[in-house]
């Protein structure tokens, strides 16, 4: 709780540089749940977080879900995604696949975005590739606004997982 006291203390701009990455390259969810403080708990911290993105506009919550990367994607296999969507990914074991993986995953995340129009979300840290790739194909069949909706309680998982991580710090 110590860190958490700390993040309680601080100023717009510290709280948005110490909270900004838990939602990828998406600082404005730090930014308007800064005035809520304190918070009592990493749980209502999160909770706020999560609150903050759930009543934003549809389409700022569509630049959120479009702003993480393709598992095992582009920019994985170019070395381009954050610090956190790396580890996220190796821990699901997507910086290890055969050639015929990689082929499936690719393959998998054209046809999620051809339909969806932004890329398959899943707390990698939470599931292994052969669940990420069975997840793809049972979600694959849901209407678009069922995959906003779970792009969105996947993205809450992430946040909170790396909440956790930056109160270890």
């Amino acid at each position: 709780m110590p860190k958490l006291n700390l993040i309680n203390t601080l100023d717009r701009a510290a709280f948005i540089t110490a909270l900004g990455h838990l939602f990828e390259h998406s600082p404005w969810v730090a930014e308007q749940t800064w005035p809520q403080r304190p918070f009592a708990s990493a749980e209502t911290l999160h909770a706020a977080l999560c609150a903050t993105m759930q009543v934003a506009p549809v389409e700022r919550q569509l630049a959120l879900i479009r702003a993480h990367p393709d598992l095992a994607g582009r920019l994985a296999q170019q070395k381009k995604l954050t610090a956190e969507s790396t580890r996220e990914q190796a821990s699901a074991g997507l910086d290890q696949l055969t050639d015929a993986e990689l082929a499936e995953f690719t393959r998998n995340n054209d046809t999620y975005k051809t339909k969806f129009g932004f890329p398959f979300i899943i707390c990698a840290r939470l599931n292994a590739k052969a669940a990420i790739l069975a997840a793809m194909a049972a979600r694959l069949p849901n209407s678009p606004a069922a995959e906003h909706d779970a792009a969105l309680a996947e993205i809450e998982k992430i946040a909170w997982l790396r909440l956790q991580d930056t109160l270890a710090k």
